[in-house]
């Protein structure tokens, strides 16, 4: 009975003994995967990983902090890369007001925050806010506008509307296919007899504007009578409920009277960059090879509701396409706001 007891007893001791043994060595080996964790993960990337295997410790909060302050100060290398400052609207000598474009940066917050949501996956992405300029188009007072910022790879169609509505369903067709919304300026004797089709036209998306009421030049006219030409026009557009902030002088006939009456009616006086000349009767092909020679970021493309027109909208638009710009409203176009652009810290 003893002799067994002893058996048992030393049994046991050896159980214990080998049971401590494993326990130091577990301990060791997971010290040493803790020790050698950041050297594992920086091997796995060019520069510093933060990809979601974390090891054994990723779910601490301490492995958690880490990776979010390494994070943190990668978020703050490519803020400092990747400004860019905002352009001041300015007036200039041969093209007057030129709106401003807006800078761009990294929103660090917000970026931070975003990473931790993906566990720290990469590529980073990074979540980004404009910066508006000092000086805006608003502040340089009465003045016409030509053309976009040169900066801004956007283009806009204006399109003019005085007479007829022959061609108006064809070229809203092609607009629609083709997803792009344009500026419509209209003439107040047209747009008394067609407030229906310029509703229409405004509920596709397309902008209104004021075109003047009788298509005179307004340079030959006084200020009651340049008044009484944008106010009747501007009247119709509030009864169709059209809400508007453009104005367009026939023929682009103007003079500093005239962007200051406008300017008093708040509204600012648009002109163009590019002209299709399409009341003309130019061959469709002569008028895209023209927008194609010339169209620029920022340009204002002239057209009218014409044949020419008509059968060159889709090529003009195409071709703008072809050339990385976007199209939109002549007020898109004169916005500050950026084109909205993707990015991560992998491109």
């Amino acid at each position: 009975m003893k002799r067994n007891q002893l058996w048992f007893a030393a049994l046991c001791f050896c159980g214990v003994t080998l049971g401590l043994q494993q326990s130091s060595a577990i301990d060791r080996f997971v010290q040493y995967a803790y020790d050698h964790s950041g050297e594992v993960a920086a091997s796995s990337s060019g520069a510093v990983e933060l990809s979601q295997g974390g090891g054994i410790w990723s779910g601490s909060a301490q492995h958690h902090e880490t990776r979010k302050a390494l994070v943190l100060e990668q978020i703050k290398a490519e803020a400092e890369k990747r400004r860019v400052e905002p352009i001041d609207a300015k007036i200039d000598s041969v093209w007057k007001a030129i709106p401003g474009y807006n800078g761009l940066e990294v929103d660090i917050e917000r970026t931070l925050e975003l990473a931790e949501q993906r566990a720290f996956a990469e590529p980073l992405q990074l979540v980004y806010r404009e910066i508006a300029p000092k000086v805006s188009l608003e502040e340089l007072g009465s003045q016409p506008i030509y053309k976009g910022n040169p900066n801004k790879k956007m283009v806009g169609l204006m399109i003019n509307v005085a007479w007829g509505d022959e061609f108006l369903a064809p070229m809203l067709e092609t607009l629609r296919s083709e997803q792009v919304h344009a500026t419509f300026f209209f003439d107040g004797t047209w747009l008394k007899k067609n407030r229906s089709t310029a509703q229409k036209i405004v509920e596709a998306g397309h902008e209104p504007g004021n075109h003047a009421y009788t298509h005179k030049d307004m340079s030959k006219l006084g200020r009651a009578q340049q008044t009484a030409e944008i106010s009747r026009t501007e009247a119709l557009l509030k009864e169709a409920g059209l809400k508007n902030k453009l104005f367009a002088p026939p023929s682009g006939d103007y003079n500093k009277m005239t962007v200051d009456v406008a300017h008093e009616l708040n509204l600012k006086t648009i002109l163009w960059t590019l002209d299709t000349v399409d009341w003309k009767k130019p061959p469709p092909s002569s008028v895209i090879r023209k927008i194609s020679d010339r169209v620029e970021p920022g340009s204002l493309i002239l057209m009218h509701p014409t044949d020419t027109s008509n059968r060159a909208l889709k090529g003009i638009i195409q071709t703008v396409k072809s050339k990385g710009l976007a199209l939109g409203t002549v007020s898109e176009v004169l916005s500050p706001d950026r084109i909205p652009e993707v990015e991560s810290t992998g491109q």
